[in-house]
């Protein structure tokens, strides 16, 4: 027996409320731990997306492009070819139909669909992490941040610094974002944080976002509100040249425009296209003459070695403005990623220099210490553990007694400037943190040995007089040999080094 379109249709609806309860199900079920809700995400995740995709063969049956449900509606209705209805035949024909498949197939086995979308949720999918990324709690940009250093837009900059300054794009010039590498780079950081955010967070809608950003972007490019971009490009007569602007208007001629400057002259011919060379009246007389003369009708001879006219100004200008605009939409939305992902990435920096201050065979210790636990990590948001007092979690996940806590002073807090005013509860994790990596990162940024000289330090105004104390005695109790190095004449009288050679110099030993 044939399955009829009516009765695709219909099954199609059921395996949708399917899919629906089973989201129902897995959501209602509380997960312990970040690895389970991670599973769940992606599994609700590929779920709504086979609904959708259900959901889409749906709505082209019903818009019966070819007229077979039509004709199949017909067709239960009893009407025949000639126009006329003759329903009992119809029912007759289906029931024969039906009667005949059974008759061929006495031992079919029928399907149970609850059991099978019942596994979906038992599964447990696979999602692909780098070894840096740590199952989703760290990014790994390290790809990037190769790409950035090696570039002429970028900085020699160590990891750490690259990842809590690689959002801020407004401290690049101009001049270098409107390069093809800068595009390219832009384009796969903002790809890689997208690729992260949908591997850590499957049920948002990263489109949605980013039409929320693109409405807010074309308000805030209209009004020159983005930051970097403020009233840039060429525009209505006016050269612009970084922040200066200079609007040829103003100026009737060439003396006058000389005041300007050299730079600034060098710099608006540069957005021209313009040659940059020659003395200053050359260089003013040069830009004077695009007040009245379009870029297009200006002889190639003024235009810089690779450049040419532009056929068309107004076109190279649209396009340029274009090209400006596509680059401050790619930095908006990577910005935006930023903001959603900013827990992540403060982890990062904090776990990149924690790693700069353990030894190796620390961090060999700790890779075997998450190798045979991986399970046993949770969030602290996941416990639900009645504890009014705030006290510390012991060993076994449940709060200290009170006693305890008032034996250890926990109560007590200190803080510690060196560690960007980290607080450290109770006494002994006080002490106990001076040889650990937050302070010695601390100590190494200010350039001063973390010696037992600088325990109990924790002003950094302090630490560097204690240094400079201990840098002036040591220049004291160095050795001089000019004064120090001893010196015995024929006789056996002692003298030190410079009397000796003054004695000798007159003769006298």
């Amino acid at each position: 027996m044939s399955s009829t379109l009516l009765e695709v249709t219909r099954s199609t609806h059921e395996d949708v409320e399917r899919l629906e309860r089973i989201v129902v199900k897995d959501l209602q079920r509380d997960p312990t731990t970040g690895r389970e809700r991670l599973f769940q995400g992606h599994r609700v995740r590929n779920v709504i997306d086979t609904i959708i995709s259900t959901t889409q063969n749906l709505v082209e049956i019903y818009e019966d492009k070819d007229g077979a449900r039509k004709d199949e509606i017909a067709a239960l209705g009893g009407q025949t070819a000639t126009g006329g209805i003759n329903v009992f035949s119809a029912f007759y024909d289906r029931l024969k139909e039906i009667r005949e498949y059974h008759r061929r197939h006495p031992v079919g086995l029928v399907a149970d669909a609850a059991e099978e979308y019942e596994e979906l949720l038992k599964e447990e999918p696979i999602i692909e992490f780098s070894g840096e990324e740590a199952s989703g709690r760290y990014l790994d940009m390290h790809e990037l941040y190769n790409e950035f250093i090696n570039s002429k837009f970028g900085q020699r900059v160590e990891y750490s610094a690259f990842l809590e300054t690689f959002s801020q794009t407004h401290n690049i010039p101009l001049k270098l974002k409107l390069t093809r590498q800068y595009r390219e780079y832009l384009e796969h950081l903002l790809d890689y944080l997208i690729s992260f955010f949908q591997r850590t967070e499957p049920l948002q809608d990263p489109d949605r976002i980013f039409a929320k950003v693109e409405t807010e972007f074309e308000e805030q490019w209209e009004a020159g509100k983005i930051i970097g971009w403020e009233n840039k490009g060429v525009e209505n007569g006016h050269i612009s040249s970084g922040e200066f602007i200079i609007d040829l208007d103003y100026y009737s001629t060439v003396e006058e425009l000389m005041e300007i400057g050299p730079e600034k002259l060098k710099e608006a011919l540069a957005g021209l296209g313009l040659k940059t060379g020659g003395t200053l009246a050359q260089r003013a007389e040069r830009l004077f003459l695009t007040k009245n003369t379009p870029l297009e009708k200006l002889d190639r001879k003024h235009f810089a070695k690779g450049q040419r006219a532009p056929e068309n100004g107004a076109a190279s200008n649209l396009q340029e403005n274009r090209d400006m605009k596509d680059i401050a939409l790619l930095e908006s939305k990577m910005q935006k990623m930023c903001e959603l992902l900013d827990e992540v990435i403060v982890r990062t920096k904090e776990n990149v220099e924690k790693k700069q201050a353990l030894t190796y065979e620390e961090m060999e210790a700790e890779r075997e210490e998450e190798d045979i636990q991986p399970e046993s990590e949770s969030d602290d948001d996941d416990q639900q553990i009645y504890n009014p007092l705030k006290l510390p979690m012991g060993w076994d996940g449940k709060p200290i007694p009170y006693w305890l806590y008032k034996l250890h002073g926990l109560g007590q807090e200190f803080k510690c400037e060196i560690c960007g005013n980290y607080s450290y509860w109770g006494r002994r994790a006080f002490e106990r943190h001076f040889k650990e990596w937050r302070h010695q990162h601390g100590m190494r940024c200010l350039n001063i040995p973390n010696t037992k000289n600088f325990n109990e330090i924790t002003s950094i105004e302090e630490a560097k007089v204690l240094w400079e104390r201990i840098q002036e005695r040591q220049g004291l109790n160095k050795w001089r040999p000019d004064l120090e190095e001893e010196y015995e004449d024929r006789e056996g009288n002692i003298y030190n080094k410079k009397t000796y050679t003054d004695l000798q110099r007159q003769g006298l030993i």
